[in-house]
């Protein structure tokens, strides 16, 4: 039987495609340059986008379980509807789709919005899947961390409510765990949800500081200027996103992204293992600086 995933090659897919081939699954890929792609051996990479039902066709021939990815982009909405509407025509009855976590909160962030929407249409639709849903990537400060030691601030304006941030590793490797679990179920599974959370609620002040105590120096956190954050963003991606990353931000200040009781212990029991938690990103960061 042969699993399906998409976004194989960003920062969450490329570790859900390691975890299931350590665990002896058979992966098939789909990327848009397989001559780009560079994937772990045994993996089937296949040419496909989302956006092409023929592709999408040819590549979901003979899946038994997709793992579904989208990319933060204009049209995600609908690449994630034309792909589980093919999966379905393809009779793949094993789904894990990533989604975020507080999609139905955040209702004005045209990504969250996005990912909420999938997630009703999978109910109303009786798909059998799993959706997983992700607080903040720990890992998105790699694009900021010559800001913190350059600088001497932290930039993101997370806020003071707490954000549950989450390692990519962790996402990868649940997701990988979810995948085959329904994999090897003798019927298909109902539906389910699972909040994607890390070990900390952090706030802005909190992160600011991790990092001074990891790189022995004074850390500010300037505060929530999310219009100046906006316009910095400006500067290496589109002005849709970054408005889109501004609202999100906004959100962030005025709800935050606080994990329920008992989602913490559920993952660590899940994993087998600790969460990975920011201070040792931050450290792991300080140390090759």
């Amino acid at each position: 039987m042969t699993i399906l995933v998409t976004g194989a090659t960003g920062n969450v897919g490329r570790h859900v495609v390691e975890q299931l081939v350590r665990r002896g699954a058979d992966v098939r890929a789909l990327v848009r340059d397989p001559s780009k792609a560079s994937l772990p051996e045994g993996v089937a990479v296949v040419r496909g986008d989302l956006l092409d039902v023929d592709s999408l066709r040819s590549a979901f021939s003979g899946v038994s379980t997709l793992f579904l990815l989208n990319a933060v982009v204009p049209d995600e909405f609908t690449q994630a509807l034309i792909a589980l509407n093919v999966a379905r025509e393809a009779g793949i009855k094993r789904i894990v789709y990533l989604s975020v976590l507080e999609g139905e909160r955040y209702v004005n962030v045209p990504h969250f919005a996005g990912k909420f929407a999938v997630e009703r249409m999978i109910e109303a639709m009786g798909l059998n899947a799993t959706i997983l849903r992700p607080a903040y990537f720990i890992n998105n400060d790699l694009t900021i961390k010559d800001v913190i030691t350059g600088h001497g601030i932290y930039p993101m304006p997370i806020g003071s409510k707490g954000l549950a941030m989450v390692d990519v590793r962790d996402i990868g490797e649940v997701a990988a765990l979810e995948v085959i679990r329904r994999e090897q179920a003798a019927e298909p599974l109902p539906l389910d949800r699972i909040d994607l959370v890390g070990p900390d609620t952090l706030t802005g002040a909190d992160v600011a500081a991790i990092w001074s105590d990891v790189l022995g120096r004074p850390i500010a956190y300037p505060g929530e200027d999310t219009a100046g954050f906006e316009a910095n963003l400006r500067g290496f991606m589109p002005g849709w996103m970054a408005f889109d990353m501004r609202l999100m931000a906004e959100r962030f200040a005025t709800v935050g992204m606080v994990p329920q009781a008992g989602d913490v212990e559920r993952l660590t029991a899940l994993l087998g293992r600790p969460l990975h938690s920011y201070r040792d990103f931050a450290a792991h960061i300080a140390a090759s600086a």
